[in-house]
Parts: C-alpha cells; sequence; structure tokens
C-alpha cells in the first residue's frame, strides 16, 4: 500500500488519483443537487458579482471609495463597520471610545448612512453589508434612505449579513442573548419576504469560522448546520420555507488548499440542495441553490514579506471562480498590516478582473469536472461533513452545539493543530517560516486613521440629537420597546425609529434594555 498524507480536513491524500470504479457521474450544472454549478451557464451567461469590502474612517471617506471602487469595475459594494457599530454603540459611547472608525465606518444615523451612499444608485448597485447583532436596524437605515429617494423597496437589492450564530462561535460581536437574536433574524426574513423581495435576508457565514481555525470541512459543516438552525427557527416563527429559503445566501472563505478549497464549494452545493429538499420539505428549486459570496482568506495573509499576498490571493480567487462563487471580494496584499490603501485596493481588483478577462477560464462551465483528484475529494468531503451535521444534530443542533462550547472547542482544537504544524515547520508559509530574508529596510505604505477622525463623528451625532423632533424621536423609541416586549414584527418599527433621527446605539439600548445581554459562558478546561 502507497505511503499517504493526510490533509488538513483529515483526508488521506493518494499519490495520484484514477477514475473511480464506478465512474463519478454527476448531474449537469443547473441541475439537482448544483454540485457542478447553480445555473446551467455559469458565467458564459453573467459573471460573478466583483465586490470589493470597503469602509473607514467617516461615511464621506468611505463614499469617496466606494465611488472610486465603481469607477474602476466594481459591481456590488461590500460595507465594513467599525467596532463600535457592530455591538451596538454610537460614536460617543464610552465603551466606543479609541475604536471609532478604525477597522470601518462608524455609523450612528441616518445622516450617516445618507452621506454613505451619497450618489450611488440604491437601485442599480447592491450592497453587502457586513454586520449581525444590529443588522436589522442598518437594514432599516437603508430602506428608509430608500423612501427618502424615492425608490421603491423591490428594487432594492443587497445582502445583510445577519448571521448572529457564527458571532457565538467565532467572532463575539453579539450583543443579545440567542433566543432574541433569532427573533431579529426570523423578523428580517419575514418582512422582506414581504416588502423587499430582492434583498438576501441573511449570508450564513463560514467565513469566520474558517479565519477562526476550522479546517474546510468543519467551514462546510458547522456552517450548514447553522443554516439548519435559521431554518427551524423561521419555520417556528410561521415562515415557509420556500418563503425565505431563496433569500437565504452564504458567505465562505478561500482559502490556500487550491483543490480542496474548490471540492468544498462543490460540496456544500450539494448537501444544501439535498437539506433543503429532503430535511425541510422544499419544493422550489431556488430554494434548494447555494447561492454564495467568497473573500479570499484574511488569515492567509502574512505580514512579512506582503508582496507575497498578491500570489495568494490570486490563488485563492481562482479557486473560488472555479468552484463556482455567485460574488467574490479580494483581499489587499497590506491587510496583514492595516486597512488596504488605494493601490493594494487595486490590485486586488485588478487581480478579479484579469481572473475574469484574461485567464479563459470562465468560458466553460465547472471546468475541473472530471478531475480524478477534484472528484474524489467532492465526494469524500460531501461525505464527512454529511456525518459531522449528524454528530451536531445528535447535541441537539448547532444552537445547543454552541451553547455548550463543543462547537468552538472543535474549532480551537484545529486552530491549534494548525498553528503546531506551522511552528514545527510541517506546514510552510513562504517568507515567515521558510524562504525569509531580513527585510528590514523595506517598508511598505500602511493606511492610518487620523485620531482627529473620533472627535469629528462624535460631534456630529451630537448635532444630529440636538436638530431632530425629540418628543417624535422618544415615541418611536417606545413604539420600538413595547413591540419587543410582545410579537409584533420589528422591522417596520426600525424603519420609522431611524427616520425620526433614533440612532443605532438608542435603538440597541432599547432592545437591551428589553431582551438583555448575551455573557459568554466561562469555560473551565
Amino acid at each position: 500500500m502507497s505511503a499517504r498524507d493526510l490533509n488538513a480536513s483529515g483526508i488521506p491524500l493518494e499519490p495520484f488519483y484514477e477514475e473511480a470504479e464506478p465512474p463519478i457521474r454527476r448531474a449537469p450544472p443547473g441541475a439537482f443537487p448544483y454540485t457542478r454549478g447553480i445555473r446551467r451557464d455559469m458565467y458564459r451567461g453573467r459573471l460573478w458579482t466583483v465586490r470589493q469590502y470597503a469602509g473607514f474612517a467617516t461615511a464621506a471617506e468611505s463614499n469617496e471609495r466606494y465611488r472610486y471602487l465603481l469607477a474602476n469595475g466594481v459591481t456590488g459594494l461590500s460595507v465594513a463597520f467599525d467596532l463600535p457599530t457592530q455591538l451596538g454603540y454610537d460614536s460617543d459611547a464610552p465603551q466606543a471610545r479609541g475604536e471609532v472608525g478604525k477597522v470601518g465606518v462608524a455609523i450612528d444615523t441616518i445622516d450617516d448612512v445618507e452621506t454613505l451612499f451619497d450618489a450611488i444608485p440604491l437601485d442599480r448597485v447592491t450592497v453587502s453589508m457586513t454586520i449581525n447583532s444590529p443588522a436589522a436596524i442598518l437594514l432599516a437605515f437603508v430602506l428608509a434612505v430608500a423612501r427618502r429617494r424615492g425608490i421603491p423597496f423591490d428594487r432594492l437589492g443587497g445582502t445583510t449579513q445577519n448571521d448572529v450564530l457564527k458571532e457565538y462561535v467565532a467572532r463575539g460581536t453579539y450583543i443579545y442573548p440567542p433566543v432574541p437574536s433569532m427573533r431579529l433574524v426570523t423578523d428580517v426574513m419575514a418582512y422582506c419576504a414581504q416588502s423587499v423581495p430582492n434583498w438576501n435576508t441573511i449570508s450564513i457565514s463560514g467565513y469566520h469560522i474558517r479565519e477562526a481555525g476550522s479546517t474546510a470541512l468543519q467551514e462546510i459543516a458547522f456552517t450548514l448546520a447553522n443554516a439548519k438552525a435559521y431554518l427551524h427557527a423561521a419555520q417556528r416563527a410561521g415562515l415557509d420555507v420556500d418563503a425565505v429559503a431563496p433569500r437565504i445566501s452564504f458567505f465562505w472563505n478561500a482559502h490556500n488548499d487550491f483543490f480542496e478549497e474548490i471540492a468544498k464549494f462543490r460540496a456544500a452545493r450539494t448537501l444544501w440542495a439535498e437539506i433543503v429538499r429532503d430535511e425541510f420539505g422544499s419544493h422550489d428549486p431556488k430554494s434548494q441553490m447555494l447561492r454564495f459570496h467568497t473573500q479570499t482568506g484574511g488569515s492567509t495573509l502574512t505580514a512579512q514579506e506582503p508582496e507575497n499576498n498578491v500570489v495568494r490571493v490570486s490563488l485563492q480567487a481562482l479557486a473560488a471562480v472555479l468552484g463556482g462563487t455567485q460574488s467574490l471580494h479580494t483581499n489587499g496584499q497590506d491587510e496583514a498590516l492595516g486597512l488596504p490603501t488605494e493601490q493594494a485596493a487595486r490590485i486586488a481588483l485588478r487581480t478579479q478582473q484579469i481572473i475574469a478577462y484574461e485567464s479563459g477560464v470562465t468560458g466553460v462551465v465547472d471546468p475541473l469536472a472530471g478531475s480524478y483528484y477534484v472528484e474524489r475529494l467532492t465526494d469524500e468531503l460531501t461525505e464527512r461533513a454529511r456525518a459531522l451535521i449528524a454528530e451536531i444534530d445528535a447535541l441537539g443542533g448547532a444552537v445547543a452545539a454552541i451553547e455548550s462550547g463543543w462547537m468552538q472547542d472543535q474549532i480551537g482544537e484545529s486552530a491549534y493543530r494548525a498553528q503546531q504544524a506551522i511552528e514545527s515547520g510541517r506546514a510552510v508559509i513562504v517568507g515567515v517560516n521558510k524562504f525569509n530574508e531580513d527585510r528590514n529596510g523595506v517598508q511598505m505604505p500602511i493606511q492610518r486613521i487620523d485620531p482627529a477622525i473620533e472627535a469629528e463623528q462624535v460631534a456630529r451625532v451630537r448635532a444630529a440629537r440636538a436638530q431632530r423632533d425629540a418628543a417624535r424621536t422618544q415615541a418611536a423609541l417606545e413604539d420600538v420597546r413595547r413591540a419587543a416586549e410582545g410579537t409584533t414584527n420589528l422591522m417596520p418599527l426600525f424603519v420609522e425609529a431611524v427616520d425620526a433621527g433614533a440612532s443605532l446605539g438608542e435603538i440597541c439600548d432599547v432592545l437591551r434594555g428589553v431582551f438583555g445581554r448575551h455573557v459568554a459562558r466561562e469555560r473551565i478546561a
């Protein structure tokens, strides 16, 4: 028997692959279970949406970057928010001190959102927002701005990440306990199904699970287990699976193992189609099609020899395209050091465009189909992920697996093994633990946020509070409080509250008063 190696997901790798017995046969692209792609013509009919995740400092500065990106070929915007916004605090809150505008744009009031999208046609440009606990409120801001501009809600297209379960697992930007958090998710689903039909109400994220240290196999299984939890929550809220599933999208990581990443996307499509049809009784093919956005792996970027990151990002982006992504963000080479400079953002954008227009890979659908290795790896990942999802189901589902800490422990163990491999040299990181040079004299420009930004943003939010109709704002916040105490859908009330001048932090404070705050359970090894 030939010697074998294991890949990072624990899958044995043969020295070479031959045709399986019996030969692997798959349905064509556009046919259930969509292993080979959700559309028969894929990129021959329409390229993926070229996105660049951006947001920093103030709404005005972020708007300038968005307009630059749109002028240079971006076809969809992805908004990054600062930590106070992600955690539901206004910029003048004590908890926000020192973090305003640092890792994304600061958003406090509807005035900020109007500035953020100034001169950007919201009825023609899709907007993706990486926001979770306060996702419903950020969507309300966008809807209120659209209403002020006279844009019908059915002409809006975009995505709110709105995936709070992975916050408890991987990122930590949660606010409320799981049960009321899930209510906010289903409120968005129900409201958009009726009023904003082209909006993706949730983007279920494997990306952050992978960034926290999971394997590709765990990324598939844990993400789809979370997705099942959202569908169960929607059913408990009285929503039909085919009313909400067509507007569910996914967000995957494109990591370094080129062929495993391609197989991962194919396996995830297969499993989702089977789950939605066979476990939830869907009859609508649109519900069964796993549509996804991909971002290249942030955790794979190195501060040492950062120009090497251009190569890493290129390979990761190519894997995403060969795997059939519907939307793609490519990281800047300097993101291990800071927010991307304009030059780094341009190179990242051009990477997508070169793949799209010069590489030839878009001319044929699923061009790696029939590769002995890719087909076997697709099946291996599918079967192993199916078994891991069944293990989570036996624990009581994703929410129970998260609340017990089981899922976090699994990710932590994988992250530990990966770090051990790097430190021992078994996993080679070029320019870091092998082929590294003394480059003390080499400098790369780093984007730094002016500390004066915070004072300016604090002044803006306080001025907005002083200028609004205080009685109208207070009445709207009281309406939110009463609805939160009951079962009324909160989305219409959020729209009215932000239009009345209520700030993000004020609405979140009302909800904190009703729902409480989530405190992570202390784990004792």
